[in-house]
């Protein structure tokens, strides 16, 4: 897996690598190798530049959070999905950019699908097993072990109270014991598509808001069955699922994989003290570096997809 570029140091400078282009220049009669560039400020003013990218998705979450229906009780969920933004005509979004790109939401025609190829689906399976297995050695020096779940789910989905197909109810069972895990209504706070069109994979990262219900009556609409290898890093899950979808006696076999930040009341703590003069600086920024690390895992799974498994 190639590492990503990190963020800067605090000194006001970084030193630069020895240039492969050295050259010799005459002082006399002698000759002086200019080997390297000096230590270079990280710009006119010392700082670096605020990275753009992840504030904007920062912002975009805790404006989700903000402005979420204050008289419903629930937690609220962020998670990044890996997948493909497609027109209308069932292609792949074509935009003239040349780096990923946040879209502005309900400006551009086209659908994302939460979905990859089964070979894809293989190569994620085999890259965060392997990094399961080395971050476990000891010696390993590149960060926090993975620990890792295999869970086998059913999801049977309800009709609403309102009757609304939006917010159906969820029924979540453990497959192999039958017991209920949770029985929930998913509300939809918003989402974000980010376009990569140097990689196999766009993404999205949505907002929702889970709500605590009472099981329904009466018989489901549908089900999922859901094969789920579960990965937590730190404070996120990463899930790489097998669906089967079941409904009206036809079945659809999806691959899925998505980020989720794993603790939403650490989500909500640090949300709460965003830029708040009257905490100490490291908790104004807590949730901007909680976003910045979720950010990064959504950039390092889409920048590591298996573009030969692309559909």
């Amino acid at each position: 897996m190639d590492p990503e570029p990190t963020y800067p140091p605090p000194s006001s400078k970084r030193a630069r690598h020895s240039s492969q282009y050295d050259k010799q220049v005459e002082n006399g009669n002698a000759q002086q190798t200019v080997s390297s560039l000096p230590p270079l400020s990280l710009s006119i003013l010392g700082v670096e530049p605020l990275d753009e990218f992840i504030k904007e998705i920062a912002d975009f979450v805790h404006h989700m959070i903000s402005t979420r229906p204050q008289d419903v009780s629930g937690k609220v969920e962020v998670e990044a999905k890996i997948g493909v933004l497609k027109d209308r005509g069932g292609q792949r979004l074509f935009l003239p950019v040349l780096v990923e790109t946040i879209l502005r939401p309900d400006t551009v025609d086209c659908r994302f699908e939460s979905n990859m190829t089964a070979h894809q689906h293989k190569h994620y399976n085999g890259l965060l097993n392997k990094l399961k297995i080395t971050s476990s050695q000891p010696g390993y020096a590149s960060g926090t072990p993975l620990e890792y779940n295999h869970l086998y789910l059913v999801d049977s989905f309800y009709p609403s109270e309102t009757g609304s197909d939006k917010s159906k109810i969820r029924v979540t069972r453990d497959e192999k014991t039958g017991n209920v895990v949770e029985v929930m209504k998913k509300i939809r706070l918003g989402d974000l598509n980010v376009v990569s069109p140097r990689w196999a994979t766009d993404w999205r990262v949505s907002v929702n808001l889970e709500v605590p219900v009472s099981h329904p009556l009466g018989s489901a609409t549908h089900t999922r069955r859901k094969d789920r290898m579960s990965y937590t890093h730190e404070e996120f899950v990463i899930d790489l699922t097998q669906v089967t979808s079941t409904s009206g006696g036809t079945q659809e076999v999806l691959h899925e994989l998505e980020v989720e930040i794993a603790r939403p009341e650490l989500l909500m703590a640090t949300a709460a003290k965003r830029n708040d003069p009257s905490v100490p600086e490291h908790e104004r920024h807590a949730f901007d570096e909680l976003i910045r690390a979720f950010v990064n895992n959504a950039r390092i799974l889409v920048r590591n997809s298996d573009p030969a498994g692309a559909s």
